[in-house]
């Protein structure tokens, strides 16, 4: 099937005779190590390539060969305390690779991975926000673009970067109960984020171990304004411990009770999911389970860059434990109701 035609064998007809697209024929010719194809597929391609004589264009192949040497976080919010630790990891870690770690915000009306997986703006992706049906994900899927999810989890992806969510609970748990809570309320994250599926299912886990009422969470996003509109529906099952999915949100319940009248921690004690530095220094100052977040970052990039570099990508939880850091704003549990009625 040589050819002998005077005229260059362009990359479609090297395409078009082993019938594949010409994308997937480009990145079998220049050895991109991401592309999912068949061992038998790509064995035809490079050979109808032989027999055709197809030489790539230089320029053409040095341009798919090279690296931008830069990464993208793509974070829910860049106002996500969270994300901001996260991304200090991965730029770190990102450096020392000889890499550049971007920060992006997803826009659900204009998702930012979208225009920097096809324009090739970047080599790969950390993916924060990706809750069930983000376009992006199936977007990913299908043009093999070398990426990790980080603090999130997409089943069956193979890529997901993650910590021990579930021993952050149990560590609150573990804590309230050592002080004679057993009445314990939670707010817990947006419905739709799988961790917090998985903390909620570790958390009542360890509630139920101790042989403790388990009182519904309540749902909401993780800012003050939410802990501060749910603290009445918190306060209706009459906890003596409220357990936030964030600082913010312990942040706004705390102001709510303040309003109220209700002192912290005499009367409820408040433990958060996430550490930052003003915990330290608010009024009160505020319990806290700190998540290795810069090591999370870390990690991901250190995946990530194991792709570019060859490797099959794989999931990964890191070994890195949630520490808890006692404050102000957990006390012994009162001994007799003291909620306003």
């Amino acid at each position: 099937m040589k050819r002998t035609s005077p005229d260059r064998v362009r990359l479609v007809d090297v395409a078009t005779a082993a019938d594949v697209t010409k994308s997937i024929a480009s990145r079998v010719l220049n050895g991109d190590p991401t592309v999912a194809v068949r061992p038998e597929t790509r064995r035809r391609i490079l050979r109808v390539a032989h027999d055709l004589g197809y030489e790539p264009h230089a320029g053409a192949r040095a341009l798919a060969n090279s690296r931008t040497m830069a990464l993208a976080l793509i974070a829910p919010s860049t106002d996500n305390p969270p994300y901001i630790t996260i991304a200090r990891g991965a730029y770190r870690r990102a450096g020392e690779h000889g890499y550049l770690a971007l920060l992006a915000e997803d826009f659900e009306e204009q998702p930012a991975g979208n225009s920097l997986v096809d324009g090739r703006r970047v080599d790969g992706l950390l993916m924060g926000s990706a809750v069930p049906g983000h376009p992006l994900v199936a977007h990913l899927r299908e043009t093999a673009f070398p990426h990790v999810f980080v603090n999130r989890a997409v089943p069956g992806s193979n890529r997901n970067i993650t910590m021990n969510v579930g021993r952050a609970g149990e560590l609150a748990v573990e804590h309230l109960t050592d002080l004679g809570h057993r009445r314990i309320a939670h707010l817990a994250g947006p419905a739709d984020v799988e961790q917090n599926s998985d903390r909620l299912t570790t958390l009542e886990r360890a509630i139920r171990a101790r042989d403790l009422p388990v009182i519904p969470p309540i749902n909401g996003d993780f800012t003050e304004a939410t802990g501060f509109a749910c603290a009445p529906a918190l306060l209706a099952a009459e906890p003596t411990a409220i357990f936030t999915s964030s600082p913010g949100q312990a942040i706004g319940v705390i102001r709510y009770l303040t309003d109220a009248g209700i002192p912290v921690p005499e009367a409820v004690s408040i433990i958060a999911y996430g550490d930052f530095p003003a915990a330290g220094f608010t009024v009160p100052s505020i319990t806290t389970v700190a998540l290795p977040l810069l090591e999370l970052g870390a990690a991901a990039v250190d995946e990530l860059v194991a792709q570019l570099d060859g490797e099959p990508p794989r999931d990964l939880v890191i070994p890195d434990e949630p520490r808890l850091h006692p404050r102000q704003s957990t006390a012994p549990a009162p001994t007799r109701p003291t909620l306003p009625l």
